[in-house]
């Protein structure tokens, strides 16, 4: 199965190769598993030709867990279809998009380091820690961001080798790779051309003419030098 777009994944076909719990274990997923701030797909199984059951919340694991109400209608080896929710899909992809220029932003306008987030599919956050918080601006940021997105600046995937993205002197947020078992040689990289580069295994907009304008809600302090910023799509 070959990597799907971030946005619109069509339904596919599948089988079952096992249960745990809620949970079902496919022999092909396109779902994303709840990470990197990201929330986990949901959608629907159709099963036996004509039964469907929600697909709750996608999570991580060893194997994807694709956790569902009625785990008594499955079997090992039982063909079924997943569909996506494509709405909210969609949401989570163009947010994470505009979450990495808004933390590579923030940290080229104020030396910023992003330290936490959460995607939603209309509101989003991102956690800033600043050598001096005093000195954020949100309509600097906020006014940085959308001419990136109104820039039709592509957005690239790639699969690099570990030594790769260490040795790459625009690459950020490599902090969190020594958690990462040596024996994944190859990891996704995410790439704004011009803007960001980074590691991420999240779902992304091809273009960033794809994004919607975003608009500032607001900040909470966090503690010392750090900031929680807000920020929505504007439609």
């Amino acid at each position: 199965m070959t990597r799907h777009p971030g946005s619109n994944p069509p339904p596919f076909e599948t089988k079952v190769v096992g249960t745990m719990e809620n949970f079902l274990f496919l022999e092909q997923s396109y779902c994303y598993p709840r990470g990197g701030g990201q929330p986990g797909d949901t959608g629907s199984i159709i099963y036996d030709g004509e039964h469907v059951t929600a697909l709750n919340e996608v999570l991580p694991g060893e194997m994807i867990l694709h956790p569902v109400d009625v785990p008594e209608a499955f079997s090992i080896g039982q063909e079924i279809t997943c569909e996506i929710d494509t709405e909210r899909r969609n949401g989570h992809t163009l947010m994470h998009t505009s979450q990495h220029i808004f933390s590579a932003l923030a940290e080229d306008i104020w030396g910023a380091e992003t330290v936490g987030n959460q995607i939603g599919a209309e509101q989003s956050r991102v956690d800033l820690l600043f050598e001096n918080k005093e000195i954020f601006d949100p309509d600097v940021l906020v006014n940085a961001v959308n001419s990136v997105i109104s820039s039709n600046i592509n957005v690239n995937v790639h699969e690099w080798e570990r030594r790769k993205i260490l040795d790459h002197e625009q690459m950020r947020h490599t902090k969190f790779m020594h958690r990462i078992p040596d024996s994944i040689t190859h990891l996704r990289v995410v790439e704004v051309e011009g803007v960001d580069l980074c590691p991420c295994a999240g779902t992304h907009a091809s273009n960033t003419s794809q994004i919607p304008m975003v608009r500032y809600i607001g900040k909470k302090n966090k503690g010392k030098g750090r900031l929680r910023v807000s920020y929505e799509f504007e439609n």
